[in-house]
């Protein structure tokens, strides 16, 4: 089919853009500037570079509008919270003092002052300080970082659009700050804030912008009328603003349902919707209301999230649909580039025709910029690109890679008993106390332990030849024999062996799995300089052999204590891997739980007495619209349950969570069916301690006392307190003591000191009680 050309002229932008740099050079200039090494110039100078390279890469692939604003040291809901003035009382003195110090204290915390809380970004695995507000909070505008960047483009000649967080997005997902009556809504602070956004946005103009993006995800999601209301009175003030550019209002993840007709009769230019698969009904939605006369649409046809090539042909005909239903139609990714990694052509590990399937930000980029010369010129100008685009797709549907019948058939087999344990709680229990012996509130670690630099050294000497796989091995022997030692001589009941084995929870794990690939520059941000290089599941999953087994019994050879066996559970492994879309995730979800009831059953026939599953993606992956979560929360702890419920009575499984909202999960939690669950509460003072006594959670859990995202050391003292705190919603007897979360990012001295202080308030607390 021949498409005709779009009526005006479709530009083509993006939302945002990867941070770090090729060889994420980001990363290494902030922690070189936090360890002393790079000074604040030099700093200010990579990030420079990095903004001008970005842009050209941009423009140089044919992207009409450029974003500004969206770069970061550390996180933008952060850089808003600046550019608003709600630094928190504790922290005005260091940013008073030193912007860029004060400003990665409140991301880090220093060992005086604790940070701001960080929790997930929507469904994604991206983290985000939270806003701490409150009735007395108030408003300055202060623009320099957006209006610099700004200018900063305009000086390379480039069409620049400076992209913020909306005002309604900013509330919604701010917290009352500690002290503030838990009751307290921000979005009262609504009028406000208003005039803070009314002077950023007239700075912008002033020096250049003639559109401002402002993102307003949090209306993708199910909102109360006086909400959408608050939305609609937003956009009425800040349309009606005579000193502003145009205002472009963006919304990604899902369909924006109620909050649509509101943004679509707002004054302001332009919305930007979403309409890949995961937005189904934003499509209709906008032809129930008319469409948007004499507005611009920016339309997300390509998925900024996951990392396979666009189905050009589809897209094309979603852009034709949407052509009769706006003033002018514009291409982008459907939502930042920042949820993927930055170039797939550098990839050299990974087979040419598998390599052919997947896109990256720069190919994504280069699928918006053909989309928007197919809409401009007509599908003929892009047959070519189309013909390959083609070729593509049918070699991936068709390709044996993506499926294996034994797989397939194992699944398909599977019954409602397979995921059942086969005793209830109570009397697993009972059982599992007689066999581990276990004191009044037990401590233990969530798994992983700081990674030396002598680790580093020879996992890097192992990629490069220089010793063989049995020296690396004698490497990893002597890391675990330390962190044995160590946990020993503090006093920590349950043990881990570290995992200097593993590079990453999820990749270690789709390394030695069938249907998984794994890249060796595919860095995405998780949060501030963490980097993750999520693995790509490409076909049907299997495990040829043990995974763990080895060094877990190798840990417990050297002590008397329990070892913990650690695997990464089924929902996490998908939700931090870009997980294939030619099947649904619940099928995905039961092959890897497969899997991995393998690797469980072999670590108790080993004799592993505790074992941990991770799921901290659970919530995370929790969908946005209430409507699509109980369909999602059934495979989802199906899945789970299927990967453990096949040990005997007396092994005790864990699991794991951390830097997420709860509350709203709890009875998922619950159905997991987990004899333990570890879950982080330092940085939100023990808030799903509250949850879980407020649902009457029956299990044992372990609300964390340590916060493992920040260098500080907690104090004996805060330790305790915390525990007092966790005590009173949940029992002595089910409560455990341990850290929000894995140490692998923590450095040794700060470690042994926090778990020597954390150990240390067990003991006084246990001897509070038994007093």
């Amino acid at each position: 089919m021949t498409t005709k050309p779009a009526a005006a002229a479709a530009r083509a932008t993006v939302y945002g853009y990867p941070r770090q740099g090729q060889d994420r050079e980001l990363k290494k200039a902030i922690e070189g500037y936090w360890k002393g090494r790079v000074d604040a110039d030099a700093l200010r100078a990579t990030a420079a570079d990095l903004r001008r390279t970005n842009w050209h890469q941009l423009a140089e692939a044919g992207i009409d509008e450029v974003p500004t604003g969206d770069f970061s040291y550390y996180d933008h809901v952060l850089d808003t919270t600046v550019m608003v003035g709600a630094i928190p009382e504790r922290h005005r003195e260091a940013v008073a003092a030193d912007p860029l110090a004060g400003y990665f204290a409140m991301a880090r915390g220093t060992q005086e002052v604790a940070p701001l809380e960080m929790t997930k970004w929507f469904d994604t695995n991206y983290h985000y300080l939270v806003p701490e507000l409150g009735p007395e909070t108030e408003f300055v505008a202060d623009s320099a970082k957006q209006v610099a960047e700004l200018r900063e483009a305009l000086a390379l000649g480039l069409t620049a659009r400076p992209v913020l967080v909306g005002p309604v997005t900013y509330l919604l997902l701010a917290k009352p700050a500690p002290g503030v009556a838990a009751d307290f809504e921000p979005l009262t602070l609504l009028d406000r804030l208003l005039p803070v956004y009314a002077q950023v946005l007239a700075d912008l103009r002033a020096a250049g912008a003639e559109w401002v993006q402002v993102d307003e995800p949090a209306l993708v999601q199910d909102r109360t009328p006086a909400e959408l209301n608050a939305a609609g009175r937003a956009y009425r003030d800040l349309g009606g603003l005579t000193d502003r550019p145009k205002l472009l209002v963006a919304s990604y993840f899902d369909r924006l349902g109620d909050a649509l007709p509101v943004l679509a009769k707002a004054p302001v230019e332009g919305l930007a919707l979403d309409f890949t698969e995961a937005a189904a009904g934003n499509l209709d939605a906008l032809g129930a209301v008319g469409g948007l006369p004499g507005k611009r649409l920016v339309a997300g046809v390509v998925s900024g999230r996951n990392i396979w090539v666009n189905d050009l042909g589809a897209s094309l005909a979603t852009l034709g649909t949407l052509l009769g239903l706006a003033d002018r139609v514009d291409v982008a990714a459907s939502c930042s580039l920042l949820h993927v990694p930055l170039d797939a052509s550098v990839e050299r590990d990974i087979e040419p025709q598998i390599l052919r399937w997947l896109a990256f930000a720069r190919q994504k980029t280069a699928e918006v910029v053909t989309l928007a010369r197919g809409l401009r010129h007509g599908t003929d100008a892009v047959s070519a690109e189309l013909a390959a685009n083609r070729a593509d797709l049918a070699s991936r549907a068709t390709s044996p890679i993506t499926r294996d019948p034994a797989v397939r058939a194992r699944a398909a087999a599977v019954t409602d008993a397979d995921a059942r344990r086969s005793q209830t709680y109570p009397e697993r229990t009972a059982a599992q106390r007689a066999h581990l012996g276990l004191p009044l509130l037990p401590t233990t670690t969530i798994g992983s332990f700081p990674q030396t630099g002598e680790l580093r050294t020879a996992r890097a000497a192992l990629r490069a030849g220089r010793i063989d796989t049995a020296g690396y091995e004698e490497r990893v022997k002597a890391e675990i024999q330390e962190v044995v030692s160590f946990q020993e001589k503090t006093g920590i009941d349950v043990l881990v062996h570290g995992e200097p084995e593993r590079n990453d929870m999820v990749q270690y794990f789709a390394e030695q799995l069938t249907g998984y690939l794994a890249t060796r520059h595919g860095w995405v941000q998780s949060y501030g300089t963490r980097y993750v290089r999520p693995p790509v599941l490409a076909g049907d999953i299997s495990r040829p052999e043990p995974m763990t087994v080895r060094w877990t019994t190798y840990a417990q050879s050297l002590t008397d204590r329990p070892v913990k066996g650690m695997l990464t559970g089924p929902v996490t492994m998908l939700a931090w891997s870009f997980v294939r879309d030619d099947q649904p995730l619940g099928e995905t979800a039961r092959q890897v739980a497969l899997a991995l009831r393998d690797e469980v059953n072999d670590l108790e026939a080993a004799g592993t007495s505790v074992i941990q599953v991770d799921e901290p993606a659970l919530r995370e992956t929790l969908p946005l619209r209430a409507a699509d979560r109980p369909g999602y929360l059934a495979w989802a702890t199906e899945a789970f349950r299927l990967t453990t419920a096949g040990v005997r009575p007396d092994t005790q499984i864990h699991t794991h969570m951390c830097y997420a909202e709860f509350g709203d999960i709890v009875q998922a939690i619950d159905d997991l069916d987990a004899d333990v669950i570890s879950l982080e509460a330092a940085r939100s003072h023990m808030q799903v301690a509250r949850e879980l006594a407020a649902h009457g959670y029956p299990r044992e859990a372990g609300p964390g006392v340590y916060d493992i995202h920040s260098p500080r050391v907690p104090s004996t003292e805060e330790a305790a307190q915390l525990l007092r705190t966790g005590l009173a919603a949940i029992p002595a007897e089910r409560l455990w003591v341990n850290p929000d979360c894995g140490l692998k990012t923590r450095g040794w001295p700060e470690t042994r000191s926090s778990l020597e202080n954390l150990v240390t308030a067990a003991r006084r607390v246990r001897a509070e009680l038994l007093a």
